[in-house]
Order: C-alpha cells, then structure tokens, then sequence
C-alpha cells in the first residue's frame, strides 16, 4: 500500500510503499482509511520526541482517522501504538478501539477535531469531577486545541471562561467562541501576571497547554488572586508548547490546594477515554465543535507537513485521493 512513511526523524515522511498491515485478532479488521489529521502529537511521534515514541524506523505516523470498512460503516478510530500509523490508504483497526459514525458524516470533519477536542473533552469529564457553574482558565488559547476547549468547556457547562495565549490574532477570536475575557501572554510579563491574578484568581480548573516558563510565571499569579486558599485548583497539564520543564517551588504547594495532574495516554485509561469518543462525535458532527478541515492528498504529505494554516484550520490527509 501506499503511505506516509518516516525513514529519519529528521525529516518530513514521504510518500511511499509499506506493508499492508494484518489483522491479527479477532477484534480487528482492515479499513480503508478515508481521512487522518495532521495533529501537534502526530508530529512529536514523527520526529521521536513524544514521550511514547520507542525511535524504531521506519514507521508511518497518524494515531487516528476515520475509515470505511468492508461492510460499508463509517468508523472513527485511535490506532493501538503496536500497529503502523493511520496516515496509509489501510490500517488495522482494533473494534473495541472505534466508534461507528452516521452516515452523511463528514470524514475530514471528524478527522480533524476528533484528536484536539479528545485533550479538553477527557481532561474534563475523566481527569476531575467538573459540574456545571465551574469556572476554567484555558492557558494556550489559541492553537486548535485550545480554541477548542474554550468551547468544550463552555459546552459543558462553565459559567466563566478565561482565554490565554500567545497569538493576540487568534485571541482576538475567542470572545465569539465562549470566552468571557482573553489574556495576551506575550504583554509585558508584570501585566500578564496582574490580569492572571484578577481574572483567573478563582478558577476552578486550568486547562494547560503550554507549560514550562509560561505556566512557571502563571502559577503563582493565579494562586495569588484566589479568594479562598483553600479552594480546590485542578491544574491539568496536557501539552507542552512552551517548554517541557519547569521550576515549581514548594511553598506553592502549602499556600493553597493546587492539584497538579496531567491528561493523556496512561492517565486515562484507554477504555475511559473510548467511552467518551461517541457524545465528542457528536457534537463535532453536529458542528458545535467543528474544526475546518483543509484536505491534502496524501500523496502530497511531504509538502503539507509543515505548511502554515489559518486559525481554526487543521490538515487533514486524504488517501483516496
């Protein structure tokens, strides 16, 4: 078959033959693969610096896509980490690893949300007990993952939301999509920690994808502004945009009651987060979570591997075309 294939980890995959994979249980059978998006995270496995990258080569990347199977569904699904990547014209699916789609779906659609609606979606229903009337600071605003969340979070019920990030354009964009009041992280360093402290000072959950100096410089902006110490502050790290390291210091720790946890593969359980992907489906289905898909034919997966998108967009490799 045809497929993205990686031979260095310092290069783009190209376009070239692999082997068709085999389904070697009973639970998996062989798709055709109709959509997979071009995600922060397929970049990381492809260039070996994601945490679950094990620097075997070659490999295809893609962790997931939506396909059609020989009996015609429409599946979405997360691609098990011991089989070859989705970004092929085939890939094995594990059924107890997928969800069946409407039909009328829009492939690309789904391909392209599913993965960055996934960080907010299960960091919220899964990693802590958020209820409606709750209140999140979103800290990396403005990447597709986060302008997602912003609306996640809305969607699910938070009373107020606060957007921070670090592109003032894309920003700009949030108050439309659910934020009550937006951050730029890029203003002079005491004005971010002074707005921080007044508008994210009683949050209830922190919503992270940055971390690393900006996270170092937030947290204690945040922690000063909360009314009530000892107040419950989830804060969930899930990606690391701006550094994979920080300086925590301990009294942060005895000031007020600062939950740190993290959201990801192995933090969820693999059935916990399967068990969210129908109501995600949904809801981008619906369009109330949609992402714009700009649909590349994989042929063309060197060229689009880091080429620039627009806010809102995401790549979405197309192997039937």
């Amino acid at each position: 078959m045809h497929a993205a294939v990686v031979r260095s980890f310092d290069a783009p995959p190209r376009f070239d033959t692999f082997p068709t994979p085999v389904a070697t249980s009973a639970d998996q059978i062989l798709v055709d693969v109709l959509a997979a998006g071009l995600h922060p995270r397929v970049r990381s496995a492809a260039n070996g610096t994601h945490y679950t990258s094990d620097g075997t080569l070659p490999m295809v990347p893609g962790i997931d896509a939506v396909g059609r199977t020989q009996q015609g569904e429409l599946v979405y699904f997360i691609a098990d980490d011991d089989d070859p990547g989705t970004m092929a014209e085939q890939a094995v699916v594990d059924r107890r690893r997928a969800v069946v789609l409407p039909d009328g779906t829009d492939a690309a659609a789904v391909a392209a949300a599913m993965n960055p609606g996934m960080s907010s979606w299960v960091a919220l229903r899964r990693r802590i007990d958020f209820r409606p009337g709750g209140s999140v600071l979103v800290l990396g605003a403005t990447g597709n993952a986060g302008q997602l969340a912003v609306r996640i979070a809305t969607h699910l019920g938070a009373a107020r939301v606060v957007a921070a990030g670090r592109d003032p354009e894309r920003l700009s964009l949030l108050p439309g999509m659910g934020a009550d009041e937006t951050i730029t992280l890029t203003d002079d360093p005491k004005e971010v920690a002074d707005r921080l402290t007044k508008a994210a000072g009683d949050v209830d959950v922190v919503i992270d994808y940055l971390w690393g100096p900006v996270t170092e410089a937030a947290m204690p902006a945040v922690l000063t502004g909360r009314t009530e110490r000892s107040k419950p502050l989830a804060w969930i790290q899930i990606g690391s945009m701006a550094g994979l390291e920080l300086t925590l210091p301990s009294y942060l720790l005895r000031a007020a009651n600062l939950q740190i946890m993290g959201s990801g593969q192995g933090s969820v359980t693999a059935a916990g987060i399967l068990a969210e992907l129908p109501a995600l489906a949904a809801e981008i289905t619906r369009g109330t979570l949609a992402v714009d898909p700009v649909a590349v034919p994989l042929s063309q997966v060197e060229q689009a591997w880091n080429a620039p998108t627009a806010p809102g967009r995401r790549i979405v490799l197309t192997p039937g075309e």
